[in-house]
């Protein structure tokens, strides 16, 4: 505890500081940068993610921020982002700039005016350049807290309805804003203190709008080449104009139909999206069925996979073939032949993990018209069984395989690559809190994954944190690099289901308490479900995805 004012500040380095109450952060800094050149752009006190501008009003653990950190690496994309919607206002201020979906290490942006469509070269160039002249000139990036209405009464003056669409069903009696020169934005989180922490950052024309390109975070930075992503491209793109045909690309807009009491309607209309495009994956089943004999789906964790194949099973029926699954977690090796991660630890998301030899020989197998004995995997013992359940194939059934690796050719080498049709899914959201701040895809995976753990495993959402660094290393080395080998991507996300989810996930987040490591985070969700009005779960079909996370679904698991 404190006393007579004082307050210690515990650094990362080890170093404790005696300072006065009030003291901000940026005050114990004794450099701008990190010894590789990297801005310190917010810092984490006591576990949580602050602004340099945070003042210490008690005993604090400190530990500085650059964009190498994950959380620095929010608040830098978010800065960036921040400075380009002010660039756009400055330049273009009847444009519509909306930042919409990732793309390599960067966001789309799209970019609309009246009686033009996308965005020319020239007046990216014009962005580009008032862009960095802004960062150039190092701005101070100022947070405020300004009353309500008077934030309220900004946006409307901005003709930013989005925003205030935001504020509608939401009620502080202050707003926190951040202002850099004449330009003001809604806060989601911690900016960086200047514009000139915004050291590397470019704008790609990829029509029809752009790209705002961050750094990697190799030593030194660099803004890496832009790798293209055809599949997911026009995924995003479908999915976004299907939301803007309904007029449904915001939380706010979604927010009024919930209030309208119209979510029921709009639930139906998003179900029977996801409906029409499985039907149309079994139809293109369908059509090549003299070469598909396995269907291969892969994902991310919590993308549905499991949902999905079973849903693509009863229109595989319906197209009169006879589906028969196999689930490749049944292959793992046995529990002392697991590969081990750089910390010792069991890497269960290794493609080494799964006993590829007998896999393939299985399917091998079954190409052949042979009978195989299917394992079973006993996790608690750690190593297969083989109950005596067997397998072979007629002529009008057709294989389906799905698990994180299925679409890496190494899982399934045995197999013909004309024998295959490959599946990619994942929850790609098209709806943004508003035009400038995104809602990322792996914040949606997150909090389908809270709930569904809790709801089936029993872990709290505190386990379900510490495990998810993990399994998004796991993603990047074995799910990701493969995502453009499929035939077709599939879009998980349900555009109502953040506001289902709410009422679920806040008691687990609430559970995460100060003194734990990922309590930061755990604020950060908060805060972002937060903006959604919720939606009672018996609303949602129980054929629906979604039920693979909250329960009740009338499919077996």
């Amino acid at each position: 505890m404190h006393r007579k004012g004082k307050i210690t500040a515990k650094l990362c380095d080890g170093r404790h500081v005696t300072c006065a109450y009030g003291t901000p952060v940026e005050a114990l800094l004794e450099k701008d940068t990190d010894e590789h050149g990297r801005h310190y752009i917010g810092a984490m006190v006591n576990n949580m993610v602050v602004t340099l501008e945070f003042l210490l009003e008690v005993d604090s653990d400190v530990r500085f921020l650059t964009f190498a950190d994950s959380n620095g690496w929010r608040i830098y994309r978010a800065t960036a982002c921040f400075l380009l919607a002010k660039a756009v206002k400055d330049l273009f201020p009847e444009a519509r700039l909306t930042i919409e979906h990732s793309m390599g290490t960067g966001f789309f942006c799209s970019f609309e005016q009246v009686g033009q469509e996308g965005i020319h070269q020239e007046q990216l160039d014009q962005i580009r350049a008032h862009l960095h002249a802004v960062i150039d000139r190092n701005a101070p990036i100022e947070r405020r807290k300004v009353v309500y209405a008077e934030a309220v009464q900004h946006f409307e003056a901005q003709k930013q309805d989005d925003k205030v669409n935001l504020l509608k069903y939401r009620n502080p009696p202050k707003v926190v804003v951040y202002t850099c020169e004449d330009y003001t934005d809604l806060a989601h989180g911690p900016l960086a203190h200047t514009s000139g922490a915004i050291t590397h950052v470019d704008l790609l024309h990829v029509a029809p709008g752009f790209v705002i390109q961050f750094p990697d975070r190799s030593i030194p930075p660099r803004i890496p080449t832009l790798r293209p992503q055809p599949q997911l491209f026009q995924v995003f793109q479908e999915h976004k104009k299907w939301g803007r045909i309904l007029g449904v690309s915001t939380v706010g807009r979604l927010n009024e139909i919930i209030a309208a009491k119209d979510s029921a309607d709009f639930i139906r209309i998003a179900e029977a999206l996801h409906e029409k495009k499985i039907a149309k994956v079994a139809d293109k089943v369908k059509e090549e069925r003299e070469r598909i004999k396995f269907i291969l789906i892969a994902g991310p964790s919590s993308s549905g996979k499991t949902t999905f194949a079973k849903r693509l099973s009863v229109q595989l029926r319906v197209n009169g073939l006879s589906p028969v699954a196999i689930s490749v977690d049944n292959y793992f090796v046995d529990r002392d032949k697991t590969p081990r991660d750089e910390n010792g630890d069991f890497d269960f998301e290794h493609i080494e993990a799964i006993d590829l030899a007998l896999f393939n020989q299985h399917l091998a197998d079954l190409i052949e018209g042979k009978t195989i004995d299917l394992p079973k995997f006993n996790f608690e013992k750690g190593q297969k069984e083989f109950p005596g359940d067997h397998l072979q194939l007629r002529g009008d059934q057709v294989v389906i395989l799905e698990g994180i690796h299925c679409l890496n050719p190494r899982l399934t080498e045995a197999i013909a690559a004309d024998n295959k049709f490959k599946i990619y899914i994942s929850a790609l959201t098209q709806l943004n809190l508003d035009s400038h701040n995104r809602i990322a895809t792996t914040d949606n995976r997150l909090v389908r994954r809270l709930v569904r753990d809790n709801q089936f495993r029993g872990h709290s959402a505190l386990t379900t944190m510490k495990m998810w660094p993990s399994v998004r290393r796991g993603e990047k080395a074995w799910i990701f690099p493969f995502q453009e080998e499929a035939d077709i991507a599939f879009n998980s996300a349900l555009d109502y289901e953040l506001a289902v989810l709410k009422p679920f996930a806040e008691p687990l987040l609430a559970e995460v308490k100060p003194d734990d490591p990922q309590y930061g985070e755990a604020r950060r969700l908060q805060d972002f479900l937060g903006s959604f009005l919720g939606i009672p779960h018996d609303l949602v079909p129980p054929t629906s995805l979604l039920r693979e996370f909250i329960g009740k679904s009338s499919f077996r698991y």
